[in-house]
């Protein structure tokens, strides 16, 4: 009996059989191995100039550089692979970005100047302080107000009761209820680039270049029928328009008006998308939230709603007002500013945190309050005092900053707020002057009225307030011919004077207004209506800047009217319309020319009325 212990050795050796697909050696298995390297250096090839393409693709037109071999391009990727770190990555990548930076500015050039402007520090500082939504920019002492160049346009309408800005263009409305689209003309400006080659020995011209005053052009109209008022699905108002504002992406625009009615349209070809009917009486204010297309909307019932544009849907109610809100502003962070006329109050409202902070006017001027503002403009030691109005109602209200704003009352007053004081920081008695005392004929209503009846000057109410985001620069407007402009001091406790927009006749005007503002009556007065720059009643004004943050200056568009736009308490003389203002940068260093400076500033030389 055989077994694997009796078995010769020579028949003890297994057999492989020849159906097996491993190699039977190392020497087959070794030339397998060489095969498959010899197919993959046939691709490398191909691949590798792949990779340059891609690779190179960022610098373009660099041929000079040099080329790498494959064998290179071999090595370094497999051993990039396997030893470059997320930090060595994030390094090589910095490293060519800034390579690529530096062939831009040798390729284009530079200014030294912008550069500095644009340093990283300074921009994350401006973007941290946006974020926080505080004021930190001091722009007032750079423009060029007084010399501001100014454009009249105007459609067969009634009274300019509002105006919205989406640049370029700008919406108008009526108590007519027409809706008008208008393009802004683009200025020349000094800050555009001008040509590299200068010489040096180049005269100045003798006369400076007229500023560019092109009107701008009517692009949409349409307008309501109160007849249709019986027709519930009419597409349109009904009733005066009272108040339009534009989002900022230039999608919709909002119009609300007496009838109740809150109308979105299509920016594009003003047609209406969606109707809204949820307030009970008229619709007197609306403001977009910054950066979306979140809508406030501000009614004659006592109450704030808001709105989502992205869903054409309505969101929530917010009370607390004891009379008609008859305006509402509005900046990034989701809250609002309200005033509610003869409530006297001005209240923020935090919609996500559904809470209100009350602000109470009304007591702007004290005794207290109103030899301070005396003694700030300069109205003591014997002079003429600034007469003292009750503030009956607070109507317009503009927001600086996320933590400050202004408020106009009719005393004519113009008052600074903080979140963190509940009474006015500082307030500006009678922005706008007083009217002339009423004629005995006017103030009585006898046929032979008593001479002897004491007529007493009465404050213009602040129609209009606009002021720059997250900036100094605040706007007021009235019905005294101009548009006056203000700045908050850098502690932001104060609202100082800088002058009117569009004067170019700065020591005339300042003569007739006087020290104390108060336009004085007979001839002065006379004089006074001739030399302005807005007649009429200013109902709105809007703002915007030019260029990358401003660099070219602001344009301000304000909608005038022969009366106020909620009623016809007061008539004056001017046009229904609207005005547009571009406001320059200051050129340091440049000479005047035959009395002006090449921005048109003809401040100097004063004209004889």
């Amino acid at each position: 009996m055989s077994s694997f212990f009796t078995t010769p050795a020579s028949q003890k050796k297994r057999k492989r059989t020849e159906a097996s697909g491993a190699p039977s050696s190392k020497r087959q298995r070794n030339t397998i191995d060489g095969a498959n390297a010899a197919k993959s250096t046939k691709s490398r090839p191909a691949r590798a100039a792949r990779d340059e393409s891609i690779s190179g693709s960022g610098s373009e037109g660099d041929e000079d550089s040099g080329r790498v071999s494959d064998e290179d391009v071999e090595s370094s990727s497999d051993s990039g692979s396997e030893e470059e770190t997320g930090a060595q990555r994030r390094l090589r990548l910095a490293e060519q970005y800034l390579e690529n930076i530096k062939g831009e500015v040798e390729t284009v050039g530079f200014d030294a100047e912008e550069i500095d402007r644009d340093l990283i520090a300074e921009r994350l500082k401006e973007d941290v302080a946006a974020t926080k939504g505080k004021l930190y920019r001091h722009i007032t002492s750079s423009l060029n107000f007084s010399s501001a160049s100014k454009c009249a346009f105007r459609a067969d309408t009634l009274t300019t009761t509002s105006i919205a800005v989406s640049p370029p263009y700008v919406y108008t409305v009526s108590k007519d209820m027409s809706l008008i689209k208008w393009e802004l003309s683009t200025p020349t400006t000094l800050s555009q680039p001008q040509s590299k080659s200068k010489k040096k020995n180049k005269k100045l011209p003798r006369k400076p270049p007229p500023p560019t005053r092109r009107r701008p052009t009517k692009l949409l109209y349409t307008r309501g029928n109160p007849s249709e008022s019986q027709i519930s699905k009419y597409q349109h108002h009904i009733g005066p328009i009272l108040t339009v504002a534009a989002s900022e992406d230039g999608k919709y625009v909002a119009t609300g008006g007496a009838d109740k009615r809150l109308i979105v349209w299509s920016a594009s070809d003003l047609k209406p998308l969606r109707i809204f009917t949820q307030h009970r009486d008229a619709v007197m204010g609306l403001a977009f939230r910054r950066g979306t297309n979140q809508l406030y909307s501000s009614s004659k019932d006592r109450t704030i709603k808001t709105w989502s544009l992205d869903e054409l849907g309505y969101m929530e109610t917010l009370f607390g007002h004891q009379d008609e809100i008859v305006d509402i502003a509005a900046l990034a962070m989701e809250r609002c500013v309200s005033v509610g006329a003869r409530d006297r109050t001005a209240r923020l409202w935090k919609v996500v945190e559904e809470s209100q902070l009350v602000f109470r006017g009304g007591g702007g001027n004290s005794e207290k309050r109103k030899h301070a503002g005396q003694k700030e403009n300069g109205l003591t030691n014997g002079e003429p005092k600034v007469p003292s109005f009750v503030e009956g109602s607070i109507d317009r209200v503009a927001m600086i900053d996320e933590e400050t704003f202004v408020t106009g009352s009719d005393n004519g007053g113009i008052s600074l707020w903080s979140l963190h004081k509940k009474k006015p920081v500082f307030t500006v008695p009678t922005a706008h002057g007083l009217n002339p005392p009423l004629t005995p004929e006017a103030a009585s209503a006898e046929a032979e009225p008593d001479l002897k009846v004491p007529g007493e000057p009465q404050p213009r109410w602040i129609t209009a307030l606009a002021t720059v985001p997250y900036s100094d620069v605040i706007l007021s407007g009235s019905w005294d011919g101009w548009v006056r402009v203000w700045r908050v001091s850098e502690d932001k406790k104060r609202i100082e004077e800088v002058g009117v927009l569009g004067s170019n006749a700065g020591d005339q005007e300042e003569s007739i207004r006087g020290t104390n503002g108060v336009i004085g009556t007979g001839g002065a007065q006379d004089d006074a209506e001739e030399h302005v720059s807005v007649r009429g009643v200013v109902n709105d004004i809007e703002v915007f800047e030019r260029g990358d943050r401003g660099k070219d200056g602001l344009c301000v568009v304000v909608a005038t009217g022969k009366e106020h736009r909620f009623g016809r308490w007061k008539t004056v003389k001017g046009k229904n319309g609207a005005v547009v203002f571009e406001v320059t940068k200051k050129v340091a260093g440049v000479p005047k020319l035959n009395g002006a400076t090449p921005n048109g500033d003809t401040s100097g030389m004063a004209t004889k009325a």
